[in-house]
């Protein structure tokens, strides 16, 4: 909205009965309801208005003593309503009232000219408080004023208008002593006017101000440039009852004074000097405002919850630590620190201890440097650190290795004891670069790389990395590209019955025909899919090609066939998983007995109820459910009780270390017994060997998966194969695993629906 624009009505006097009239604007009916009922009893004219257009016409059409300003409005910014208020020069003190957080509605709304700025929520006291405060200074400012029009005639109405200031008002003789000073200089610096008058004004001004005070009033000034501003702050006399501040900051106004002499009359013409005759001066006190300010300032360039400095702030040193390093020809490092651990800790505990955590953790990486280094907090369990003037790369390495030594000891939460540790990326100046973006980038690139060989360790940045860093980037590229242009396809290892030999399931792998490296197993590209979040819509994927496929394998005959699709803990908490299982089968017509959703040990420990809650709606679909390489994970027999659990697989880790078929396996031989006391159906995989195979049945697995067997092959080669079974037997009932595998390895790699 155009403020310029607006049509200016003449403006009404104030109401009669002299009334504080107040306008209150804000657009949350709710709000401005309670504003209006808590000021309603305070003896004040009240006006509302719920929008900006609402607030300008009003303050165009009357006179307002105070102004309640809500920043957030539907047409305008509060910002905009005061730029109206001082473009037009209206008489009207503004009180801020937002919710905003930022630092820069503040600084913005004190730079208008606002008398205070209270954020949202504020006590009904502080409300009244201001205010009063407000209507006082108003009052106050409107009695100086009219005093000040009677001033000639009133010797005793100056003294009034004086002495009652706010400010302290002064003058200064030529020798730059007291020669007059109002009683406000008592209430605010605690000395009478008496100690005062015939002293130097440098017994008042700190220390180094003085240089500045002895500019300012020293300065001989005439005409309309005697007059100037500056900021001095003035010692207060502490036992005079004044708060016990050293001293306070005060805006002086000064003017220099000056007298007109007529000189003696010399024949034929006459003679004008000037003398200087003293300075004339009001000291308004502002130090709450420079308080404010430099909280402000300070909040701007810090992080709140560690106190450390934030991003903006480290750029700006590291910018000036370059440039001392460029001319000194020295080395400086750049380190990216990532807590790790810490969300785990944040999604157990909670983001309150996780805050405690974060600033436990900034203290002890802080104990760890050297004067002049310094430690930053870039966002969430991120830091950056400085280290100028190194004498070589051991300097660096020596101070990452005091920081993952200071993490090992555990950090106590009330009572909880938490582990974390840390990967740390390093980059020399100038070798791994110049610039503050590019050691930065760096030092975050050798930090992933640490990330990725297990954490906990620190890293030197070299060129490989961004190859590799590079690598990443195409390879996603490409798996976008590959669901796009349908480069994926399933392939399925069949599962046998031992003793019959007939094939009565079998596990779903995912493969990539990439157009250049050839057919990829899913170990190849899945975790990266993971990590960058590819996974979900691969599953959404993976979910349709399998519906299809059994679409196949009934119309070949195999309607009994069932297939298992294995559940990640990112695609089971999108909570819409169900939705989409169940509006796949109605699509494609699957009955949903033909689905076993299996799940891993570990998703039970990220949201065990929630988990059960979604697994029992699929339970209560049709569908069945399994747990995918029992005993490998966090396993807990309470889990085979509380999910609804038809399926148990022997992990082929377990399977790999029979060697002798009258050897004695205690782990299988209780996967098989806890299996068989709970009724539950048992497959093994990963079964490569004849002893084996033959451990594993004479001891109750009867279901086993594995090169013995099968390889994994294609959707056309599984049909071949399932369509020769049916013409040697009649078909059998069959339950197909949907669980990702690399072929050469025989070990299913995460697919199906896994995020």
């Amino acid at each position: 909205m155009n403020l310029n624009s607006v049509d200016l009505a003449p403006v009404e006097a104030l109401s009669n009965d002299n009334r504080p009239r107040l306008l209150l604007v804000d657009d949350e009916p709710r709000l401005l309801s309670s504003l209006y009922e808590l000021l309603r009893d305070h003896d004040y004219h009240l006006v509302t208005a719920t929008c900006g257009s609402e607030a300008l016409a009003q303050l165009t059409k009357l006179k307002f003593d105070l102004i309640l300003l809500d920043l957030r409005l539907p047409d305008m910014s509060g910002h905009e309503i005061m730029d109206f208020i001082n473009a037009r020069e209206i008489d009207g003190d503004v009180i801020v009232m937002s919710g905003d957080v930022g630092i820069e509605a503040a600084i913005g709304a004190l730079k208008r000219g606002a008398y205070d700025y209270l954020r949202k929520p504020y006590s009904r006291e502080e409300l009244l408080k201001t205010v009063e405060n407000a209507l006082q200074k108003r009052r106050l400012a409107i009695d100086n004023e009219r005093i000040a029009s009677k001033l000639e005639n009133s010797e005793k109405m100056y003294r009034y208008l004086v002495d009652s200031s706010p400010d302290i008002i002064y003058t200064l003789n030529h020798e730059g002593k007291f020669t007059f000073v109002n009683d406000r200089v008592q209430q605010l610096l605690g000395f009478s006017r008496e100690e005062l008058i015939g002293k130097h004004y440098s017994v008042l001004v700190h220390d180094e101000d003085q240089e500045r005070a002895r500019y300012a009033f020293n300065e001989r000034r005439v005409d309309e440039r005697a007059s100037r501003n500056v900021e001095l702050r003035l010692k207060c006399n502490i036992g005079s009852g004044v708060g016990g501040d050293v001293e306070r900051t005060f805006n002086n106004t000064l003017m220099t004074i000056s007298l007109n002499a007529i000189g003696m009359h010399i024949p034929d013409h006459e003679v004008k000097t000037r003398e200087f005759f003293g300075t004339y001066g009001v000291a308004r006190d502002i130090t709450d405002r420079k308080r404010a300010e430099e909280v402000i300032s300070y909040q701007a360039y810090h992080d709140i919850l560690t106190d450390l400095p934030n991003r903006m702030l480290f750029k700006d040193r590291l910018g000036l630590a370059v440039i001392q390093a460029k001319r000194k020809l020295t080395e400086l490092a750049v380190m990216f620190v990532d807590l790790d651990r810490f969300k785990l800790v944040n999604d157990t505990l909670g983001h309150v201890k996780g805050d405690e955590l974060l600033q436990q953790a900034a203290q002890r990486l802080k104990d760890c440097l050297r004067r002049g280094d310094t430690l930053a907090r870039q966002g969430g369990d991120e830091f950056t650190i400085v280290l100028p003037e190194l004498r070589d790369r051991q300097d660096a390495k020596a101070i990452a290795d005091k920081f993952l030594e200071s993490l090992q000891r555990p950090f106590d939460l009330d009572g909880h004891q938490v582990h974390i540790s840390a990967s740390i990326g390093i980059a020399i100046y100038p070798g791994d670069g110049e610039t503050i973006d590019e050691l930065l980038r760096h030092a975050d690139i050798a930090m992933y790389q640490v990330k990725a060989l297990g954490k906990n360790g620190h890293s030197f940045y070299h060129n490989s990395m961004l190859d590799v860093s590079h690598q990443k980037i195409a390879l996603e590229q490409a798996l976008r590209k590959a669901l796009e242009f349908n480069e994926l396809e399933m392939y399925y290892q069949p599962q046998v019955d031992v003793a019959t030999g007939r094939i009565i399931g079998a596990e779903g792998l995912m493969r990539w025909n990439h157009p250049q490296r050839g057919l990829l197993s899913a170990g190849e590209f899945l975790p990266f899919a993971e990590e960058n979040g590819l996974m979900l819509p691969i599953s959404d994927w993976m979910l349709g090609a399998l519906c299809r496929d059994l679409l196949q394998w009934n119309a070949a005959g195999g309607e009994a066939l069932r297939l298992s699709l294995n559940l990640s803990p990112q695609y089971l908490d999108r909570g819409d998983f169900f939705e989409k299982m169940r509006g796949a089968l109605t699509r494609y017509g699957i009955s949903p007995a033909q689905i076993e959703v299996e799940i891993t040990e570990n998703i039970c420990i990220r949201n065990p109820q929630y988990a059960i809650e979604q697994l029992n709606k699929l339970c209560q679909l049709g569908v069945s459910v399994a747990i995918d390489d029992f005993g490998t994970g966090y396993s807990s027999l309470a889990y085979l009780h509380r999910f609804p659990i038809h399926t148990i697989k022997i992990d082929q880790s377990f399977v790999k270390e029979i060697h002798d078929e009258n050897g004695h396996y205690p782990v299988i031989l209780a996967i098989i017994s806890i299996a068989r006391g709970l009724g539950l159906h048992l497959v093994a995989e990963g079964v490569e060997t004849d002893v084996q195979a033959r451990y594993l049945e004479a001891n109750g697995c009867s279901t086993m998966q594995g090169y013995l067997y099968h390889r994994p092959i294609s959707l056309g080669s599984f049909i071949d194969v399932l369509q020769d079974q049916s013409r040697r037997s009649s078909p059998s009932v069959a339950v197909l695993h949907a669980v990702p595998s690399t072929v050469e390895q025989q070990q299913p790699a995460m697919i199906a629906i896994q995020a």
